[in-house]
């Protein structure tokens, strides 16, 4: 499966074959379950074992970050809500082709925007971030039938890779555009093509300009907002809230219009700051949707915690 010029040990192989059938296993496990078991089941676990790891203090950290003004105890109950949301997402990623807006479980706000660019003749960059369900933007931009160019970041696990990428195309998600160099000009390539792309936006990014995030100095990935210039397009964001049971709400937002005034530098990063600007309003709309687990901020503003 490792393509022929990587080196792998015969140790390594064997390693990442019997991790790929255990996700295999995983995975039939959870689908044999059903969406709305396997989702609740995913959220017990993770509420159960997500505090006793080390991943749990830096999603404390987070939310004292976030929210200094939140009572510690209300901060304490939203780390343990958002284990139970992470579960519910990771399960659910199992089994996204009973999730797809015909399943009846979505309820989708601004899709006369979806519509629109679908019939139109200029592609968008969609921007979002981890929102609950994640997965199910791309579902929503696909099936509304806009080609669209998914950005992701290959598991380094080749056979796990696999597996995820044919679970993906499962409920249409066929192309890929890998993270770094070869992703971008895949990025530039699709929407030289008429095709969209789309791409999460809100996680650290060292050699990103840096921009505020709940008034911290955050860096963040410019790429969303480089390939909205050169294409003379829109930064179209979207956000998904989960509701009660195995259902969510996704809203297609206001586009985010970028101004091209010649400070190509300047443009770029005013871009980068709206997007995150953008991710901000949601979480503090719906903080148990965003995925706190990962180091957002630097480590110079961890460390004057």
């Amino acid at each position: 499966m490792p393509g022929e010029n990587d080196r792998v040990s015969v140790g390594q192989d064997i390693a990442w074959r019997l991790q790929g059938l255990a996700f295999a296993g995983l995975i039939a496990f959870l689908r044999g379950l059903g969406l709305e078991r396997a989702s609740a089941l995913g959220g017990r676990l993770l509420r159960t074992l997500g505090p006793m790891t080390r991943v749990h203090r830096t999603v404390l950290r987070n939310l004292t970050l976030a929210f200094p003004e939140m009572d510690p105890a209300e901060r304490a109950r939203l780390a343990m809500d958002q284990w139970d949301q992470t579960g519910r997402t990771f399960a659910e990623l199992m089994m996204m082709d009973r999730l797809t807006p015909a399943s009846g479980r979505i309820e989708i706000v601004g899709a006369e925007r979806l519509e629109a660019i679908r019939t139109g003749k200029t592609p968008v960059v969609f921007v979002s971030g981890h929102f609950a369900n994640f997965e199910l933007m791309p579902a929503v931009i696909l099936a509304a039938g806009i080609p669209c160019m998914i950005s992701y970041r290959a598991a380094n696990n080749p056979y796990v890779d696999r597996q995820i990428r044919a679970n993906r195309a499962r409920y249409g998600v066929k192309l890929f555009a890998p993270k770094g160099g070869d992703g971008a000009r895949e990025l530039l390539a699709g929407l030289a093509r008429g095709e969209s792309v789309a791409l999460l936006n809100d996680q650290k990014f060292s050699e990103g300009p840096e921009v505020s995030f709940f008034g911290h100095p955050v860096n963040a990935a410019p790429g969303p907002s480089r390939l909205a210039l050169r294409f003379g397009t829109v930064l179209q964001p979207m956000s998904v809230t989960r509701l009660p049971g195995v259902r969510f709400r996704l809203t297609v937002h206001e586009p985010i219009e970028l101004a091209a005034t010649g400070d190509r530098s300047g443009d770029i990063a005013r871009g980068v700051q709206a997007v995150t600007s953008f991710v901000e309003d949601r979480v503090r709309e719906h903080p148990v949707d965003w995925f706190w687990v990962h180091k957002r901020w630097p480590k110079s503003v961890y460390s004057e915690m």
